[in-house]
């Protein structure tokens, strides 16, 4: 059906009512079925047929909503000839006057209070999604009228629409939302739009040295720019200014269908559906009525097709083309042409993105030399040399109770020299790099930040602004209606609010819920070590020699891949988690609400992430004992040790995994994988697959179409992985220097996908203003800061960095690294073995063992005080404190310089915004000038027509004295 594709309504104070009369009786009569009889333009039959226009051809579709449809029995028919009736009456009462429209409204009251007394609604209907006293016969009925009210009022707030229930998909209504010019201007001037006025002005750079550099630079990097329309008038800018109806003179007008974009068009239409209420008091807007099912869904328009060659050039194929395609994938972004498309807040998120990727260059080549670096200098490495000797006899203590037996250390040569790669002096260097390459990232994003919000004219955006379109949401809404109408009538004129006492429960609820999911977490990291114990006390137990040979190995690569699948797990778990918990919270606006979640999402999923990490890099092999007297768990899980090469090597191997695990799975598949399995679920559940992809997307229209993409469900999941991946990149990059390299790789994939997926495989979004990222560069922050203290603490306690060092210029007698692995080692009386917990092949080695060596700093068997702590230990224990306290105060007060030397606004941007307030300042008082001039020449001119009249009335009187002195009589009369 059609009916509001003939609505002209503009309750608006500057409509006229008498030209409204017209548009009704053509809507009416082209009720339904019937298309309009206009003839149009083969070019506008174009436009219908893609669904971007009304049936008219001329009205554009800015907000499409869709409903689901149920046929009633007695046939279409009877409901059209129905709602004809009404829409007749509608028209008549209109064209008659408000006071007929009063009358019409009265009697319309009359006829629903009287059906409210024949059948009653069913129990369970809602009917507080309508207005009070509505009942309807059943559930569905009621949401038909709920919708005719909400559309009622969109009408009384200027908007036009038209319905189209006679589409190809099966169930499904669609209702187009056009916003005429007046209504775009009135939003326009409430939201503070800036909007480019008549005024031109070139953008200049900066002169002398750095522009003869730039240019040069410019001219270098111009085949990676992508070939974009905004590339070329990038020296020029339009004045901005907040648009205001009263100064319409300023803005170019010339051609009004444009002015406003297709982006802000449909924003504006969206705070309308946000703030249009369908009951007096609270707010059921489009959020409740699409929660409750009234409408299954609302979106904006893409502006066109994407595949086929014969389609018109549009934005949203040209970002396909030079955004959207892997085939580009070294060319930067076109963030202007994605801000214009998407709308700011999605601009930001890409352009942060690509300023990260772009860090990462460096990072990763640094990464990949002290890796280069590792792997120059193993065979040099003078422990390394030790272990791998072959006159090495050093033998070593079992791994294990009972079915270990007695190892030589020359065994561990492999896993030693592999150690080197990653535990070498280099990886101090390359934490100091990391961090200080954290603190410019920051620096450089503010930079890039403010030239953003300059190029796309949000210097004078505040938050203040943005707080006058923040409407409380409806569950807030619902929730303080469910609390005023629990209390007396006498005190529902109060407002009323929800206390910290009303969400105590749901504090509360949060607090021990984030307790037992962190708790879950590690819960099952201690599984998992249970699973490395037994699991290594099995393979022992192999007949197998090449089964024996590779436990260690074998038990570190499968508990890792265990961790990884269970981290993806927990992933969509506590995603679904931290968002009931914050809809349990009911905060009041979207923005509390959105910082809530993403606050619950990055703690859950943070410790999900690395708390595996964190239990090798910190814990494991320290809460050990030594032979003799070892820590059980369930007193028989004997706690598990690192390898002589140390645990940076399982850290290594832990970390790697999950992060090219998490990004290959997680980040890529599932991005698109999801996606297209929930379109073809969609496509079946509409029985669209007896069609062919081709002939279906030439038989659809394009709101249709759109339909069948996926919802756009915030930046939330964007931002989180990458946020996790900074974290794998910054925190414990001294173990893994490769992990900018493979994050650098992961996100060069990443920008295509993501840029694929929002052009092609989502529904476009409704554009938001934002000046930042919000409480993003906050989270970023405190990563950075915390990378610092966990680097030291890994520098110092997970490798052997300091007490490699303390040997050399403590304990060694030439100065060298000649003796460090003896000196590590403690020695061991066999016959101390606890009973039952000896060896049960003790002449594994083919001779029998008495004396056996553990790495740990204690006194030996023959000392006054077997078996304690030396004081070598202490020695040690005390350097690495200390490196602790300076690594971390050097690296921050380094930071801070950083910090402190890159100013957060550029030179030059600053500049164009002080030459901005002055041309506006002078169009202003240009514009005071021209009315000055024309006030002062209408009042000379109306001085000269009195001084002609006077000199006519003069000669006159001279001609005429009668005439004069019947004139004067009169005037003294």
């Amino acid at each position: 059906m059609t009916e509001e594709a003939e609505v002209g309504v503009d309750p608006s104070p500057t409509s006229e009512p008498e030209q409204q009369a017209p548009h009704f009786l053509q809507d009416v009569i082209f009720h339904g079925k019937f298309k309009l009889l206009k003839a149009l333009t083969p070019e506008e039959n174009t436009h219908c047929q893609h669904g971007l226009y009304f049936e008219d051809g001329e009205r554009r579709v800015d907000y499409v909503l869709t409903y689901p449809l149920k046929k009633p029995s007695g046939g279409r028919s009877t409901r059209q000839s129905s709602h004809l009736l009404i829409e007749n009456a509608v028209a008549r009462s209109l064209r008659r006057g408000p006071h007929s429209r009063d009358e019409h409204h009265r009697k319309h009251q009359a006829q629903k209070a009287k059906d409210s007394l024949s059948p009653p609604s069913p129990p369970g209907a809602d009917v507080e999604l309508g207005c009070p006293g509505e009942t309807l016969g059943g559930q569905e009925d009621h949401k038909m009228f709920t919708r005719e009210k909400f559309e009622a009022k969109l009408r009384d707030m200027g908007l036009e629409l038209e319905k189209d229930e006679d589409t190809k998909i099966q169930g499904v209504g669609f209702v187009k939302i056009h916003a005429p010019w007046n209504v775009l201007c009135r939003e326009a001037e409430l939201m503070k739009l800036k909007m480019p006025t008549k005024k031109m002005f070139e953008v200049k750079e900066s002169s002398g040295v750095m522009e003869k550099i730039n240019t040069l630079v410019s001219k270098v990097l111009e085949p990676l720019h992508p070939h974009v329309e905004e590339r070329r008038h990038r020296h020029i800018k339009h004045l901005s200014h907040t648009f205001s109806r009263e100064k319409q003179h300023l803005f170019d007008l010339s051609d009004k269908d444009y002015f406003f974009d297709s982006k802000t068009r449909s924003s504006i239409v969206f705070e309308i559906l946000k703030r249009t209420k369908c009951k007096a008091k609270y707010n059921m807007g489009i959020t409740s009525l699409l929660g409750s099912g009234v409408y299954t869904a609302a979106y904006p328009l893409h502006d066109g097709d994407i595949n086929e060659e014969s389609a018109e050039p549009n934005d949203r194929k040209l970002l396909y083309e030079e955004w959207a395609n892997y085939s580009v994938f070294y060319k930067y972004q076109p963030i202007g042409l994605v801000r214009k498309y998407f709308g700011e807040k999605i601009g930001l998120y890409f352009a942060w993105l690509g300023l990260y990727t772009q860090m990462l260059i460096p990072a990763s080549l640094v990464g990949v030399i002290v890796f280069l670096y590792g792997c120059a200098t193993v065979d040099d490495n003078i422990p390394s040399m030790e272990i791998c000797h072959p006159k090495n006899n050093i033998t070593m203590c079992p791994l294990c109770d009972r079915v270990c037996s007695y190892w030589k250390l020359s065994t561990a040569c492999g896993t030693a020299r592999a150690s080197h790669l990653f535990d070498n002096p280099a990886t101090v260097f390359f934490s100091i790099f990391m961090a200080l390459w954290a603190a410019m990232f920051m620096e450089h994003w503010k930079r890039r930040q403010m030239r953003l919000n300059y190029e796309w004219d949000l210097t004078g955006f505040e938050d203040e602004e943005e707080a006058l379109k923040d409407h409380p949401r409806a569950e807030y809404e619902f929730r303080v209606m469910q609390k005023s109408l629990s209390k007396d009538q006498k005190l529902q004129h109060k407002t009323e609010k929800l206390s910290c006492r009303d969400r105590l429960p749901a504090y509360m609820t949060n607090i021990v819920m984030m307790l037992l999911m962190i708790g879950v977490t590690f819960a099952i990291v201690f599984g998992v070590i249970l699973y490395r114990i037994s699991t290594k006390a099995a393979l022992h137990m192999s007949s197998n020699p090449i089964t024996r040979n590779h436990v260690q190995l074998t038990v570190k690569t499968t508990a890792a891949i265990i961790n990884l699948v269970v981290i993806l797990i927990l992933d969509e778990v506590y995603g679904a988690v931290a968002r009931w918990l914050t809809v349990l919270e009911v905060p009041k606006t979207d923005k509390s609400f959105e910082e809530r979640l993403i606050f619950k999402t990055f703690i859950l999923k943070f410790v999900n992430a690395f708390s595996p990490i964190i239990y090798i890099a910190f814990f494991r092999g320290r809460l050990v004992g030594r032979p003799g007297s070892y820590l059980y768990v369930f007193e028989s899980y004997r706690m598990e040790e690192c390898a002589h090469g140390g645990c940076l090597m399982e850290l290594c191997i832990q970390l790697s995994i999950t992060m090219l695990g998490k990004q290959l799975i997680q980040n890529n598949l599932f991005e698109i994988g999801v996606p297209k399995l929930k379109k073809l679920i969609r496509y079946i559940q509409s029985k669209q697959v007896a069609f062919q992809e081709e002939e279906r997307q030439k038989k659809l229209q394009r709101y249709e179409t759109d339909h069948f993409l996926e919802p756009f469900a915030g930046l939330t999941p964007e931002y989180m992985e990458m946020i996790i991946q900074f974290g794998f990149v910054t925190l414990f990059v001294a173990s893994f220097p490769l992990a900018p390299l493979f994050a650098l790789l992961n996100n060069i994939i990443e920008i295509r996908l993501d840029a694929k997926k929002f052009v092609a495989e989502l529904r476009r979004p409704v554009a938001a203003r934002a000046k930042d990222i919000g409480i993003w560069y906050n989270i970023l922050r405190g990563v950075a800061k915390v990378a610092v203290i966990i680097n030291a603490f890994v520098i110092s306690f997970t490798s052997d960095f300091i007490p490699r060092m303390v040997y050399q210029y403590m304990y060694s007698p030439d100065g060298s690294m000649h003796g460090f692995v003896n000196h590590t080692l403690s020695y061991f009386n066999v016959s101390h073995f606890q009973e039952g917990k000896e060896t049960l092949d003790p002449l594994h080695l083919g001779y029998p063992v008495e004396i056996c060596r553990y790495k740990d700093y204690r006194e030996p068997p023959w000392s006054t005080t077997p078996y304690e702590i030396s004081k070598e230990f202490w020695a040690v224990l005390a350097v690495r404190l200390a490196f602790v306290i300076v690594f971390q105060n050097v690296v921050m007060l380094m930071s801070d310089i950083v910090d402190w030397l890159i100013p957060d606004i550029p030179k030059d941007i600053s500049l164009q915004i002080h030459k901005e307030k002055i041309l506006l300042i002078d169009l202003f008082m240009k514009e005071e000038q021209v009315k000055l001039q024309f006030r002062e020449s209408r009042l000379s001119t109306a001085a000269k027509e009195n001084c002609s009249k006077s000199n006519n009335n003069n000669n006159s009187t001279t001609a005429h004295p009668r005439s004069r002195l019947h004139t004067d009589s009169t005037k003294s009369l």
